[in-house]
């Protein structure tokens, strides 16, 4: 993702997201746990319903990208009317790879243990 951002820019987005939960629950209080999931999904149904072809990021099952093979992983993919019609491979360092991958193997483990 650097080649497409500063560095510096990268990390201010990747800590606001690590701690996008905290913020909203301070602001609300309660109940704001649900707010960006339903969000999300809102813009995802509507984005297939409507057949927007539009670059959305979302959990898919990687075919080959970044080297994953059958594990769900946050890439871009397009979603429009066949659903998610296209997935993205977002050029990144050796680096960004590497903790995509290992953040892939561990959601693999994961679903290992409680299936």
């Amino acid at each position: 993702m650097e080649s497409l951002i500063a560095k510096d820019r990268l990390e201010a987005i990747v800590k606001r997201t690590m701690n996008g939960g905290a913020e909203l629950v301070e602001l609300y209080k309660t109940g704001s746990a649900f707010f960006a999931p339903a969000v999300a999904t809102i813009a995802m149904v509507e984005a297939i319903l409507e057949d927007e072809k539009r670059l959305m990021p979302c959990a898919i099952q990687l075919q080959g990208e970044y080297g994953i093979n059958g594990t769900f992983c946050g890439t871009i993919a397009k979603l429009g009317a066949a659903g998610a019609e296209q997935v993205y491979e977002v050029p990144v360092s050796a680096e960004e790879k590497a903790k995509i991958v290992a953040a892939a193997s561990a959601t693999a483990e994961l679903v290992k243990v409680v299936s």
